[in-house]
């Protein structure tokens, strides 16, 4: 089902080179980072990553092995000019690199065409696959971003759901899912693939597939808040279940959203996600999630829908988020919070931790940071002792680095919940 047509608009042959120390300054560079775990999320240490060029895949770029953390360097690799990804161009605004992967009694694995951005890091999660007979390997080919290649429109649809349309909407209210069911092809082809996604990975990998992570960051956030808004909307009307499908939305850009397995996601995205997760776009007297759909506004021009060119234009301008939304959407607009996320063991608190912070909510990290240091070495065990105090906040910092967060020793929204995430996954791994 991978787009084959991938060269169709490339104007040009740039063919990644090694970067020697005496050459940095002059190139544009991009960083690779990748993170090589089992499928149960242990970290896999001394793993082998080699990086090509799609151009010339049998000369190895750079070549590293994964920390105690199963994460390597960050590399340097060079990049196509900024610039071409800050206006609609022909000219293929990143650079495409394959990496492999391997570690004795895993499978190789194999990603092709990884993006890789001027200014960025490119965050590459690696799942391995324990060896098993007559097996050569796990493969994903990643297909051109959409604001680059050739995908099908998005077909229109109202942007609140009537329940005649839909059957019952069983919900009562809005809940993040701890994940959703992801049909890899057009909702009719029985052959496509159905893939259980943690609901955040699903935002961050549909966000690093539709808009460039050059973008300004209010520009970045509406288009986050649109592709949550939707995916929302089609978790709490069931609109596909009710339609006897067993999954909760396509990768079919002319029904959702494009979610592309294997692919690399940017870190910057992926804080902002974190950042916005439990939040959806309201209007006033209604309970479900607005279905806010959008366009390029390049090749595919979508009176009363954002367009993607466009929230970039006016966060270059200096609007924020909401306006740029309110901008395409309507005044009525609003950023709602869903009350409840699934799949943690508590909802964030509503104020950070901090050293002098003290009780349960300290005690429940403490407690959450131990059992990921089982697994995760190194994050430093603390004395759980429900007070937040020097030697929290230093296991807090190792796991902001461990997990890629700013590393600043408090837990905020985005870190409550990563760490709450880590948990269950390590928990579940020794069930």
């Amino acid at each position: 089902m991978y787009y084959s047509n991938r060269n169709k608009y490339k104007k040009w042959d740039w063919r990644p080179f090694r970067v020697f120390p005496a050459d940095i300054g002059t190139q544009n560079l991009g960083k690779l980072q990748i993170r090589c775990t089992t499928t149960g999320f242990a970290p896999v240490e001394n793993a082998r990553v080699s990086i090509s060029s799609p151009s010339q895949p049998d000369t190895v770029i750079e070549e590293v092995t994964t920390d105690i953390s199963g994460l390597t360097p960050e590399i340097e690799l060079p990049a196509p000019p900024i610039d071409y990804s800050l206006a609609p161009d022909q000219e293929q605004p990143y650079s495409e690199y394959n990496i492999r992967v391997t570690s004795p009694e895993y499978l190789p694995l194999q990603v092709s065409n990884a993006q890789v951005f001027t200014n960025l890091t490119a965050y590459q999660e690696a799942s391995m696959v324990a060896e098993a007979d007559n097996k050569e390997g796990v493969l994903f080919v990643i297909p051109p971003h959409t604001l680059f290649g050739d995908f099908p429109p998005k077909i229109a649809e109202p942007e609140i759901k009537e329940s005649a349309e839909t059957g019952e909407i069983v919900l009562s209210r809005v809940v993040i899912p701890e994940y959703i069911i992801v049909h890899d092809g057009p909702p009719t082809d029985t052959s496509a693939a159905n893939h259980y996604v943690k609901f955040q990975d699903y935002i961050k990998n549909v966000a690093s597939s539709e808009i460039y992570a050059t973008w300004p960051e209010a520009t970045i956030q509406a288009n986050i808040l649109a592709i949550l808004s939707f995916t929302l909307n089609r978790v709490f009307t069931e609109w596909y279940r009710n339609q006897g499908f067993n999954f909760t939305v396509t990768s079919s850009t002319a029904f959702d959203h494009k979610w592309i397995p294997g692919r690399n996601i940017f870190t910057n995205i992926s804080l902002a996600v974190d950042s916005l997760f439990v939040n959806f776009l309201s209007r006033p007297n209604v309970r479900q999630p607005i279905l806010t759909q959008y366009c390029d506004g390049y090749k595919v021009q979508c009176p009363n829908w954002m367009t993607q060119w466009g929230s970039k234009d006016l966060g270059d301008q200096g609007y924020d988020a909401i306006r740029i939304l309110r901008h395409f959407y309507g005044d009525s607009i609003y950023i709602n919070t869903a009350p409840q996320v699934a799949g943690v063991p508590a909802s964030w608190p509503g104020a950070n931790l901090n050293i002098g912070a003290s009780g349960n909510n300290v005690r429940m990290i403490q407690e959450q940071l131990n059992t990921i240091a089982d697994t995760y070495t190194a994050i430093p065990k603390v004395a759980v002792t429900s007070q937040y105090n020097e030697q929290t906040a230093e296991a807090v910092r190792a796991f902001q680095q461990v997990f890629n967060m700013p590393v600043t020793g408090i837990v905020d929204f985005p870190t409550w919940y990563r760490i709450s995430g880590i948990y269950v996954a390590v928990t579940r791994m020794a069930e």
